[in-house]
């Protein structure tokens, strides 16, 4: 699969909150970087490990929606620019925007770093 099909796929799982094909793009030795906590986010190595972040990210985000607003590809590196939202307590969305840095191998995504602003 080429590297730009492999980093849409996964942005749509990401999306759709569709853990299982989001897993199924990386690789078994995933690095994945969070956002929170501050200041320098959280560090989870494996697919084990990045399995339980990312479905307490789902579990715990009402309506979450992930938006890709900007892909660079460059070689075995991909910069993608997003915005992430949710419904608040109160019923509005709320968002941050920020940048996902990651590295491909085989096929697959083996590293995920995130980033935000603000």
């Amino acid at each position: 699969m080429e590297s730009g099909d492999v980093v849409e796929r996964f942005g749509t799982a990401f999306d759709q909150g569709d853990l299982e094909t989001a897993m199924s793009l990386v690789t078994a030795d995933i690095v994945f970087e969070s956002t929170a906590p501050a200041p320098d986010g959280g560090r989870f190595e494996g697919a084990d490990a990045v399995r339980a972040a990312w479905a307490k990210l789902f579990a715990d985000t009402a309506e979450p929606h992930f938006e890709t607003e900007e892909t660079v590809l460059l070689g075995d590196r991909a910069v993608v620019r997003w915005q992430y939202s949710w419904k608040t307590d109160s019923g509005d969305r709320g968002h941050v925007r920020g940048v996902d840095i990651l590295r491909l191998r085989d096929g697959r995504i083996a590293e995920k770093l995130s980033y935000v602003k603000g």
